[in-house]
């Protein structure tokens, strides 16, 4: 761990910089425009539908909905939730300076092209599907090329799950095999072996939480015991194959590859429910049941589940949690558990986009493009008196009247303090070697930063490892060096910076995404006059941004 930097400066400056969390209003130039009147310059017949539904809803519970977010929050949103990163200065000055009035729907348009929305999604759904910790015999590789190929080329959905259900073979030649062969634990034989595939398959690809049935009915919603081991009883065909190879070096057996194979089993499913009574079950989607001769059973399975489900149920979890994703809460709390038990905040929404996207062949990019496009997203994350009981984290029903604060992920926290300060290519290092410290900063940060992939975090909350890793750590010392290559240095190189007033909003809109407020400024002069080195002064001031809790959430 580095040695902690000590100055009068980091010592108060940052606690002063760290309570600049959404304390600047928004700012307009002639006040913000009237939410009813708002548009980010799309004409969608669907962007119409569900925004009138979300005003409805305002209405009906007499809330007043904060208003439109300025320029400066609306493009470091969008940029952190399509590609994962907040955007580079040259790109929000850029931004700022334009007075198009369809430039936000431009700009999710350029944002949905860009190769780092496919990188964003593929890392998302990696996690999603496998874990942050890869499970032993999975490989992470295989799994990141096929998401890669899916985003990249925006394959239907239900294609993409139809394959992730069915896939069999290699686990890097076909890299959908590691969603069920991260799953599958134990003997083939055994009751448990497929016990876990079961539960993530339904919680994932039809936002039902199931679990808890493997032992008896649900106690709130309406799954029975017997429907976990119909479905169960679709993957019973299924097995992994652990593959070994010979070192000659050592004269060991090593871990060579894995595959998902086919496994022989004809008959139904037994279990014993808790009256102690044996039970038997066949393979049964949503009150379909299939032969529980059919030659291969998850194919059975893919099709009903992807091609024949008239209630459209993929689609379903799908719109819920893409919604969940860019608005911080979904329409049921958690997304992934969906049913009568657990009602939709906005069922007519969550109809209609189900509808649309279905019927757009399941596009995610149109998806994304209709969400990021209502009034609802281009809300500021300022509540108002008449709004402020509109709290999901206390658990109230989401009304969406305001922008949900969302925790960065620990991979947007780390790319975003790659383009915030240049500190891959601080001190002219290589390509590789540059690629290689990117790889050991990342697993520090997932190490400390990761967390729980099935959370939902809408405030930050750092322990104190991630507090001393954020302000301590070798990433955050190289980001505020002045070596050739930091941000720092090319803000004290640059001649259009001259004076301390341009400096600092250099490093504020590098940082933040905006301008720093007079109050700011006036504040950050006089501890600068304190502090006699200029190139520490601004090195410490960095240092306080990129530890505020500004930078470290996504407002």
């Amino acid at each position: 761990m580095a040695k902690r930097r000590e100055s009068k400066w980091t010592l108060t400056g940052c606690l002063t910089l760290a309570g600049l969390v959404l304390t600047a209003a928004p700012v307009w130039a002639a006040g913000p425009p009237k939410v009813e009147d708002f548009s980010t310059g799309i004409s969608d017949r669907v962007v119409v539908v569900v925004d009138n539904l979300i005003t409805q809803g305002w209405v009906d519970n007499e809330a007043t909905p904060s208003s439109i977010a300025d320029d400066a929050e609306w493009i470091r949103r969008v940029y952190l939730d399509i590609v994962g990163h907040i955007p580079p200065a040259d790109q929000v000055e850029a931004f700022l300076a334009n007075t198009a009035p369809d430039k936000r729907a431009k700009l999710i348009d350029e944002l949905l092209e860009h190769p780092d929305y496919v990188r964003n999604f593929t890392e998302i759904w990696t996690n999603i599907l496998i874990g942050r910790n890869t499970p032993d015999r999975t490989s992470r590789v295989g799994m990141r090329k096929f998401l890669r190929e899916a985003f990249a080329r925006n394959r239907p959905w239900n294609d993409v799950v139809y394959d992730l259900v069915t896939a069999e073979g290699h686990f890097e030649e076909n890299g959908a095999v590691n969603f069920i062969l991260a799953q599958l634990e134990g003997n083939p034989g055994s009751e448990e072996y497929h016990v876990e595939a079961t539960a993530n398959l339904t919680r994932i690809f039809l936002g039902q939480q199931v679990q808890c049935t493997q032992c008896h009915n649900h106690p709130f919603n309406e799954w029975k015991q017997n429907q976990f081991w119909e479905f169960n009883s679709f993957l019973r065909q299924t097995r992994r194959i652990d593959h070994e190879k010979y070192n000659p070096k050592t004269g060991d057996m090593d871990d060579d590859y894995s595959e998902l194979a086919y496994r022989d089993f004809g008959g139904p499913v037994y279990f014993e429910n808790r009256a102690g009574l044996m039970q038997v079950a066949y393979p049964t989607y949503r009150g379909t049941e299939v032969d529980h001769n059919a030659p291969d059973r998850r194919q059975e399975l893919g099709r009903l589940m992807c091609k024949e489900d008239s209630s459209h149920q993929v689609a379903r979890a799908m719109v819920n949690r893409m919604w969940g994703h860019y608005m911080g809460y979904g329409f049921t709390r958690p997304v992934d558990d969906m049913g009568p038990h657990n009602p939709e905040s906005h069922p007519e929404v969550v109809d209609k986009l189900t509808e649309e996207f279905v019927a757009r062949n399941y596009d995610l990019k149109q998806l994304s493009r209709w969400i990021c496009n209502t009034k609802a997203y281009n809300l500021t994350s300022q509540f108002n008196p008449k709004n402020e009981f509109d709290n999901p984290s206390a658990g109230e029903v989401p009304l969406f009247s305001h922008m949900y604060v969302k925790t960065m992920q620990a991979e947007q926290l780390y790319d975003s303090l790659l383009i915030a300060t240049n500190a891959d290519r601080a001190g002219g290092s290589g390509f590789e070697a540059a690629e290689e410290q990117r790889e050991r900063w990342l697993g520090e940060f997932l190490r400390i930063f990761g967390g729980n992939e099935d959370d939902e975090p809408t405030l930050f909350s750092g322990s104190i490892p991630q507090a001393l890793l954020m302000m301590n750590g070798p990433l955050v010392q190289k980001a505020i060096s002045a070596e050739k290559g930091s941000y720092v240095h090319a803000v004290l190189s640059d001649p259009r910076h001259r004076n301390d007033a341009s400096r600092m909003e250099a490093l504020f809109v590098a940082s933040l995404g905006r301008s720093p407020t007079r109050s700011e400024i006036s504040q950050l002069q006089k501890m600068m006059k304190a502090q006699r080195d200029p190139l520490t002064a601004y090195q410490d001031l960095y240092w306080a941004l990129l530890n505020s809790n500004e930078f470290i959430v996504n407002h």
